[in-house]
C-alpha cells in the first residue's frame, strides 16, 4: 500500500475519531422490573433487568447505582446535614434520627450478574459501586440482573409511606439506579438533600400488592381492563378479588419512574386540547374535593400555555397524583399535597407540571444547574398561571427573594453543586429565584421576540438529552445574534451585583448632560426614560460593549439607540437634546426587570433636585 496513502488515511480516521469523542453522545438504559410491595409491613423484594448502552468514548470498568431509600436511616450523610445545617428543612429537621428500624427505609441488593457473571460491589450510604466483570467498550452493551429488596420509610422528604395526609405510599427513589455517565464522568452523588440526575431510557414495571389499592405513576397503564380499573371520568373501579394485582406501566425516553399506591384514591381526567389526557389521582373530602375540580381546569390552560410557549409536551399522558410532602416532579407525573387552599394548590400544580419541560424533557443536571431546572420552571410556571389571571409582574416575587438575600450577606454563586450551600435558603433563592430573574433579565438583554424564539429553538434542539448551561447560551446567541457568555459568567458563577444610578446633571448649549455611574460591579446595558414636562417620553438604550449588539427597539415608545457604554468605564455621559428645564424626571430601567440592588438611586425627580447633588458617591 501507499505510505502517503497509509499516512492520509490514518490522519483522517484519527481526525473523524477526535471530531467523534468531541461530539455529543448520552448513554442509555432499558429497564424491565418486577417488584412486590407487601402493604402490611411496608417492605418490597424486585428483579431488575437492566440493559445499559457505553455510548461513550471511554471504556467502563465500573459502574455505579444509587440506593436513595438508605439515606432514610439514623446517622445517614441526609440525617447528618439536616441536623448541622443553620437553617434545615422543616420536613425533615432531626426527624430521621428518630427513625426506628420498622419506620427507616433501605435498599438491599441480594444478587447481581452482568451478561451472567456475578458481580463484586459494595454499598457506600447511598451509592452502589460495582467492578465489573468484563470492561463495557464504547458503543457496546451489557445486560445487568439484579434481585433487590428494600423497606419503604415513614415518609419524610419526597418518598415514604403514610405521609401526613393519609397517602399510603409515596414510591420515588425507590428502585436501584443507575447513576449518569457523561463527559464530566461519573455523577454517582450521595443523597444529602436535593436534586437528581438520571439517565435516559426506556421503563417496563409490574407492580404486584394488595387489590385494594389503587396505583398511580409515570408511564402509561397497559391492559387496565384485565385489573378492573377504569379511566372513565366518573371514577375509580378496581377488581376486589383476593388474590394480589399486577399493574403494568411503561415509559419511553424517560429519566426515572415514580408510582404511588393509595385505597381510598378518586381517579379522574382531563383532556388538554392538542394535547395529553390528564389523569388527576386524590383522595376525595370536604378538603379537597372542590379545589381539585377546580385545579383539574387550571391544569389543562397550564398545558396548553406551556406547549404554546415553551414546546409541545412529548408524551400523551400526565398523572397529577396526591401524595409525597409537597411538591416533586417526575417523568409524566407529579406528587403534590392536596389538602391546600386553591391558589396553594393550583400554584404548586403548575410550577410540577412546568417541570416536564424543564427537567422531564431538558434533563440538564440538576444536582449541577439546579437553576436551569427549578429556576427556568419557576419562570415558565408564572409566567403561565399569569396568562391565566390578573398577574401583571408574575417575577415579583423572585426579584424579591433576591434582594433580601442580598441583604442577608448569605449570597453564593448559583453555579454550586446543590447539596453544598452554606444554607437552605441561599440554595432555594439561587436555584428558584436567581434561575427565573436570570430568563427575565435575558429577556431584557435580547428583547421579547428573540426571547420566545429562542425558548422554543432551545426546547426543540434539546429535548430529549441533557444540555449544559453553555447549551443554552448558544442557543440564544445564535437566535439573537449577540454575544452572551459575559451574562451567564457574571450572573450564576458569580455574587457581583448590579447598581446603577445617577451623577452630575449640566447643560449645556440647550443640552442637557446626565452622568449614568456603574455604582455595583455587573455591567448592563441601560435603558433610560426620559418623561418630559409635555407628558412626552423617550426611551434611550445604551449599549454595552461585551452583547456585540443591539437589542431590537420596541413599541411602546420611541428609543433612541446610544453609542456603546465599554464595561470597564464606572461613568457614562449622555446628552439629552433638551434643557433641564423640559424634563420631568429620568429613570434607570423603568421596566424593572434588571436586577438592581438599590432602587433608591434608580429615579430623578428634577423639581425636587435643582440644583442637582451626585448622591451615589
Amino acid at each position: 500500500m501507499n505510505k502517503n496513502f497509509t499516512l492520509t488515511l490514518f490522519i483522517s480516521l484519527a481526525s473523524f475519531a477526535a471530531v467523534a469523542q468531541a461530539g455529543y453522545w448520552q448513554q442509555r438504559v432499558e429497564y424491565t422490573m418486577n417488584v412486590n410491595l407487601n402493604v402490611s409491613n411496608h417492605q418490597f423484594d424486585g428483579d431488575q433487568k437492566l440493559i445499559y448502552y457505553n455510548n461513550s468514548p471511554d471504556t467502563l470498568t465500573k459502574v455505579y447505582y444509587h440506593l436513595y431509600f438508605n439515606a432514610f436511616q439514623p446517622g445517614s450523610m441526609m440525617d447528618i446535614r439536616s441536623r448541622n445545617l443553620p437553617d434545615p428543612d422543616r420536613r425533615v429537621g432531626d426527624r430521621i434520627s428518630k427513625l426506628k428500624d420498622d419506620e427507616i427505609g433501605y435498599q438491599h441488593i441480594t444478587s447481581l450478574k452482568q451478561d451472567g457473571k456475578d458481580l463484586t460491589y459494595k454499598v457506600n450510604g447511598t451509592v452502589l459501586e460495582v467492578t465489573l466483570a468484563k470492561p463495557l467498550l464504547p458503543k457496546a452493551k451489557s445486560t445487568f440482573e439484579m434481585k433487590f429488596n428494600g423497606q419503604v420509610p415513614l415518609q419524610i422528604r419526597r418518598s415514604g409511606r403514610d405521609n401526613r395526609e393519609g397517602i399510603a405510599f409515596s414510591m420515588t427513589q425507590w428502585y436501584p439506579k443507575m447513576a449518569e455517565y457523561d463527559f464530566q464522568g461519573w455523577h454517582a452523588y450521595q443523597y444529602v438533600a436535593r436534586e437528581f440526575h438520571g439517565v435516559w431510557g426506556d421503563f417496563d414495571v409490574r407492580i404486584t400488592l394488595d387489590p385494594k389499592y389503587v396505583v398511580a405513576g409515570t408511564g402509561k397503564l397497559q391492559s387496565p381492563e384485565k385489573i378492573g380499573f377504569g379511566y372513565e371520568k366518573s371514577g375509580t373501579t378496581v377488581s376486589k378479588g383476593d388474590g394480589p394485582l399486577t399493574w403494568n406501566f411503561v415509559a419511553k425516553n424517560v429519566i426515572d419512574f415514580a408510582w404511588t399506591a393509595d385505597p381510598d384514591y378518586t381517579h379522574d381526567t382531563a383532556q388538554v386540547p392538542n394535547g395529553p389526557e390528564l389523569h388527576f389521582f386524590y383522595q376525595k373530602s370536604e378538603k379537597t374535593a372542590d379545589n381539585w375540580r377546580k385545579t383539574e381546569d387550571i391544569a389543562v390552560k397550564v398545558f396548553q400555555y406551556l406547549n404554546t410557549h415553551f414546546g409541545k409536551y412529548p408524551f400523551d399522558t400526565y398523572s397529577i397524583i396526591q401524595g409525597g410532602d409537597g411538591g416533586m416532579e417526575y417523568p409524566m407525573c407529579t406528587l403534590i399535597l392536596g389538602e391546600g387552599n386553591l391558589a396553594g394548590l393550583s400554584g404548586t400544580m403548575a410550577h410540577e407540571v412546568a417541570h416536564s419541560w424543564f427537567q422531564m424533557a431538558l434533563a440538564s443536571n440538576e444536582s449541577l444547574h439546579a437553576w436551569m431546572d427549578e429556576g427556568f420552571t419557576d419562570f415558565a410556571s408564572s409566567e403561565a398561571m399569569a396568562s391565566i389571571g390578573d398577574n401583571v409582574n408574575p417575577h415579583a416575587g423572585s426579584y424579591a427573594s433576591y434582594y433580601s438575600l442580598v441583604a442577608s450577606g448569605l449570597q453564593e454563586p448559583a453555579s454550586q453543586h446543590s447539596d453544598h450551600f452554606n444554607t437552605n435558603r441561599a440554595y432555594g433563592t439561587s436555584a428558584y429565584s436567581i434561575g427565573a430573574i436570570f430568563l427575565e433579565q435575558l429577556k431584557y438583554l435580547i428583547g421579547e421576540d428573540n426571547f420566545n424564539k429562542g425558548m422554543l429553538r432551545y426546547y426543540n434542539t434539546w429535548k430529549m438529552k441533557h444540555p449544559s448551561p453553555n447549551d443554552f447560551i448558544r442557543v440564544m446567541e445564535k437566535t439573537s445574534g449577540m454575544h452572551l457568555g459575559w451574562y451567564l459568567r457574571y450572573w450564576i458563577g458569580t455574587t457581583k451585583h448590579i447598581d446603577y444610578g445617577f451623577g452630575q446633571l449640566t447643560e449645556n448649549d440647550g443640552a442637557s448632560l446626565v452622568d449614568l455611574k456603574r455604582v455595583g460591579d455587573f455591567p448592563m446595558p441601560i435603558d433610560l426614560l426620559v418623561t418630559y414636562k409635555d407628558g412626552s417620553k423617550e426611551l434611550y438604550y445604551i449599549p454595552m460593549n461585551e452583547l456585540m449588539g443591539n437589542r431590537p427597539k420596541g413599541d411602546a415608545i420611541t428609543q433612541i439607540t446610544c453609542e456603546t457604554w465599554p464595561w470597564v468605564l464606572p461613568v457614562y455621559t449622555l446628552k439629552i437634546g433638551r434643557k433641564i428645564a423640559e424634563i420631568e424626571s429620568l429613570e434607570i430601567d423603568p421596566s424593572q426587570r434588571m436586577a438592581d440592588i438599590d432602587r433608591k438611586n434608580n429615579k430623578l425627580t428634577i423639581a425636587e433636585r435643582v440644583p442637582y447633588k451626585d448622591t451615589t458617591k
